[in-house]
C-alpha cells in the first residue's frame, strides 16, 4: 500500500513539473458576474464589450460560473445583480466585473447601463445603477470573499450638464469584511479606453490573471506596475482579505518547498528500519530485500523530482532578476547634459534650450506656449514647425497627453489671469491648450484650469494656445 500510495504521488508530482498551469486545483464555488457597456449615445466606447466577453473567457478557464451581460439596460443590469446575489448565498468566491462609463455624484459612485436618459445631474439617481448594491448584495450573501473590479474611471459623458464637476470614481469608504475592490486608476482620475481590442488595464489582468501561483495581490502589484510605465494612470485597490486567493494556483502554491520530499524520505526510512527487526528467516530476507530494493528505487525517484524542483526554482528566479533587470533598463530616461538644467520640480527638468523633460512619461515640452489666441489650423502647424532645443520632430500634443500633464496639486496664475494647474518649469498665457484630435470640423483641446476635456469648432474657435511636444530621444 505505501509503494502504490508513493508511486501515486510520483505520478502527480512529475505531472505538476511538466505542465504546471494546466493543474488548476479550484476547490472552490466561484460564481461572476461580467458587463460590458460600449453602445452609449452619449460618449460611445469601443472596448469595455470586447472587455468584457474577454474577461468572462478568461473567467470560466479559471473555474467560474460566469454570467456575461453585452450592452446592458438599467433593468438587465439590476435584474442580473440580484441573480448574482442570490447565487452567492451558496457560498464560494463571488467576483463583480464591469467595463463602460463610471461616474460620482456627492461621493456616490454609479455605473452607467446603455440607454440611460440623463438631462442634469439629478437624474443618474434613478438611471444608473449605485456601486453600493453590488457591495450590498455580496454582504447579504455573506459567501467569505468577493472581488470587485471596476474598469469604469471614464472622463464623464454628461459633464457639462452636472453641477458638480469631480472627475473619476470615489473611494468606497466601507465594504463587507473579505472584499477586494479595484480601481483602474486612482480616485479623482480618468482612465485610457484604449487603442487596441482591450483597455490597458484590462489586457494587464487578462495577462497576470493567468499566471500560476500569484496572489491576487502579487496580480494587481504586476498590473499596477505595467499600466503606471505604459500609460502614467494608477491603478487603486481596497482589500478587507483575511486570507490568500490565486487565480491560478500554480507549482509555488501546490509545492512551496521541499518538506513533502522531506517527509516522505522519513517514512521510507523508518520503513526499513521495521523491515530490518523483521529479518529472521531466509524466506523474510528475500522478502526484505525486495522491499528495500523497491524503496530505493522509489527514494531515487523522489531525489530526482526533488532536483528538478530545485533547478525549477532556480530557473524561475533567474528569469524573475532578467525582468527585474530589463524592466529597470527600460525605465531609464534619457537625459540632456546636467550642465544644460536650469530647474527641476519632481520628475519634471528644465534647460537652457526652452525645454522642459518629464522623465515618468519620457515627453519633452516647449518651455512656453504660442504666446496669442490661435486657430486649431494655426496651432497645428505652430507645433510642428516650431525648432526649440534645435529639435525639428515637434508636434501637436493629445487630449491624454495634455490630461497627464495637468495637476491639480501645482497651481500658478497664467498671463491672462486664470489660474493653471501644471509645473511651474512650462509658462502658459492662457488656459486653454489645443489637442490634436478632430471629428468632423471639431478639433479636441484642454483646459488647464478646470482640468477638462472639451471639443471646439476648428475653423471658428480662437481661444486656445499652441504648446509643442516630442519624444525624448
Amino acid at each position: 500500500m505505501q509503494a502504490k500510495l508513493l508511486r501515486i504521488f510520483l505520478v502527480l508530482f512529475i505531472l505538476i513539473l511538466i505542465h504546471p498551469s494546466s493543474l488548476i486545483a479550484v476547490t472552490e464555488q466561484r460564481t461572476a458576474l461580467v458587463i460590458g457597456n460600449s453602445a452609449y449615445s452619449s460618449g460611445p466606447l469601443k472596448n469595455p464589450v470586447n472587455d468584457a466577453t474577454d474577461m468572462a473567457a478568461m473567467l470560466k478557464k479559471l473555474g467560474f460560473f460566469v454570467t456575461l451581460k453585452r450592452n446592458a439596460s438599467l433593468q438587465e443590469m439590476d435584474e442580473a445583480i440580484e441573480a448574482f446575489g442570490n447565487h452567492l448565498k451558496r457560498g464560494g468566491v463571488g467576483l463583480f466585473y464591469y467595463a463602460g462609463h463610471g461616474v460620482q455624484v456627492n461621493g456616490t459612485n454609479y455605473l452607467l447601463p446603455v440607454g440611460a436618459k440623463i438631462n442634469k445631474e439629478s437624474d443618474v439617481k434613478y438611471q444608473a445603477v449605485d456601486a453600493n448594491k453590488i457591495l450590498d448584495e455580496m454582504a447579504t450573501a455573506n459567501n467569505g470573499l468577493n472581488i470587485v473590479m471596476l474598469d469604469a474611471c471614464r472622463d464623464n459623458p454628461f459633464a457639462r450638464s452636472f453641477r458638480n464637476t469631480t472627475r473619476g470614481l470615489a473611494i468606497v469608504s466601507s465594504a463587507p469584511s473579505g472584499t477586494f475592490i479595484s480601481y483602474s486608476t486612482s480616485p479623482g482620475n480618468v482612465a485610457r479606453d484604449g487603442d487596441g481590442r482591450n483597455s490597458p488595464y484590462t489586457a494587464a489582468l487578462l495577462k497576470y490573471m493567468q499566471a500560476p501561483g500569484l496572489t491576487i495581490n502579487d496580480v494587481f502589484i504586476n498590473v499596477r506596475s505595467k499600466i503606471k510605465k505604459e500609460t502614467g494612470q494608477v491603478p487603486w485597490e481596497l482589500s478587507s482579505l483575511e486570507g490568500q486567493f490565486y487565480f491560478t494556483p500554480g507549482f509555488a502554491k501546490m509545492i512551496s518547498d521541499t518538506d513533502v520530499l522531506d517527509d516522505e524520505n522519513r517514512k521510507l526510512e523508518a520503513e526499513e528500519l521495521k523491515l530490518e527487526k523483521e529479518k529472521t528467516t531466509l524466506a523474510k530476507q528475500k522478502v526484505l530485500d525486495e522491499k528495500r530494493r523497491k524503496i530505493e528505487e522509489e527514494k531515487a525517484q523522489l531525489e530526482d523530482a526533488k532536483r528538478e524542483a530545485d533547478r525549477l526554482r532556480a530557473e524561475a528566479a533567474a528569469e524573475k532578476q532578467a525582468k527585474k533587470s530589463t524592466t529597470l533598463a527600460m525605465a531609464k530616461r534619457p537625459s540632456q547634459t546636467s550642465a544644460g538644467e536650469t530647474g527641476r520640480d519632481g520628475h519634471f527638468i528644465a534647460y537652457n534650450n526652452g525645454t522642459v523633460l518629464d522623465t515618468r512619461t519620457n515627453l519633452m515640452w516647449a518651455a512656453k506656449d504660442n504666446g496669442s489666441d490661435i486657430y486649431w489650423q494655426g496651432a497645428k502647424s505652430y507645433c510642428e514647425n516650431y525648432r526649440g532645443g534645435g529639435y525639428s520632430d515637434w508636434r501637436m500634443p493629445t487630449q491624454d497627453e495634455l490630461a497627464g500633464f495637468y495637476d491639480a496639486g501645482k497651481t500658478y496664475k497664467s498671463d491672462c489671469g486664470y489660474d493653471v494647474h501644471l509645473t511651474e518649469l512650462v509658462h502658459l498665457t492662457g488656459s486653454w491648450i489645443w489637442a490634436s484630435e478632430t471629428r468632423g470640423s471639431e478639433a479636441a483641446s484642454f483646459n488647464f484650469f478646470s482640468g477638462s476635456r472639451y471639443w471646439s469648432y476648428q475653423s471658428y474657435d480662437t481661444f486656445g494656445r499652441a504648446l509643442p511636444v516630442r519624444s525624448g530621444k
